[in-house]
């Protein structure tokens, strides 16, 4: 039975991972790849890229690899370039890359928050500048950027930038979304929460917990209604279904996973039944 992406060549960045395990990337690249599609999987880690691919070619898959800085307009164009050279077309495309820095209003230094607008919000533009020509061409296509629950509310940690970076992304989706629903173009926004991925491990704990990892984990695992974090694939699954033609009339829109955590009530008594 052909799988969801059959036929599709799907351009992922961001696809290796900061750690072993499954991150967003690494996860959506190998579901691609598992639902049919041609996978052209992009990172600045040529080695982290390149154990994405083994793990899609030892399932028998297809995947190539691509090292390049998206923030840099020139090393942009030659990654879209080379993905047409080697597949003829670009149906999908996921803007994955992104990460946080700590830093308020009044403290942030100018060059943090410069480094955040380009690694969050400059390759978004460059990445999807670059791919447009080539989906309106071919009359078809679909951009999955992501977001953050942190740019929809205040999420509890003082990181301005990668606040702002990530509420306009949601603005940038919907502006390429109605500029191109006309010419075959889908553009949409995945909205993670907290997610339980390699980065928690590598990164977050020594910034939050002192390096105590399951103390971070249950904190976090706390703020959920549901009980517990997602996962890169829970990124993942959204992203097949937007970049497969079961979303065909969605457009602007976003998904949100975060196990209601931005529902969260707070002022509810004690005792009140949540289980």
């Amino acid at each position: 039975m052909p799988g969801r992406l059959e036929g599709k060549v799907a351009l992922i960045s961001g696809a290796g991972s900061c750690g072993p395990g499954w991150g967003n990337g690494r996860a959506t690249a190998t579901l691609f790849a598992r639902e049919g599609a041609k996978v052209f999987a992009v990172d600045l880690n040529q080695e982290s890229v390149e154990e994405t691919a083994k793990t899609i070619q030892d399932e028998g898959n297809e995947c190539i690899t691509y090292c390049c800085d998206v923030t840099n307009a020139a090393s942009v164009n030659e990654m879209i370039s080379s993905c047409v050279d080697r597949f003829g077309q670009i149906d999908v495309l996921q803007n994955n890359v992104g990460g946080s820095a700590a830093g308020g209003a009044m403290d942030m230094e100018e060059e943090v928050w410069d480094k955040q607008m380009d690694h969050n919000l400059k390759h978004v533009f460059l990445v999807t500048k670059a791919v447009l020509p080539i989906m309106v061409k071919n009359k078809t296509g679909s951009i999955i950027n992501m977001s953050s629950t942190s740019g929809l509310t205040y999420g509890g940690a003082f990181q301005i930038a990668y606040c702002t970076t990530k509420a306009a992304i949601r603005r940038f989706s919907e502006a390429v979304a109605i500029e191109f629903a006309g010419r075959g173009v889908r553009c949409n926004t995945i909205i993670p929460g907290q997610l339980h991925t390699p980065m928690v491990e590598t990164r977050l704990a020594s910034q939050r917990t002192g390096g105590d990892i399951k103390k971070l984990i249950a904190t976090r695992n706390a703020r959920i209604p549901l009980g517990q974090m997602g996962d890169g694939f829970d990124v993942a699954y959204a992203a097949v279904y937007l970049g497969s033609d079961e979303s065909k009339f969605v457009t602007g829109s976003e998904i949100k996973l975060d196990g209601a955590m931005t529902l969260k009530c707070t002022n509810l008594p004690d005792d009140y039944p949540t289980s």
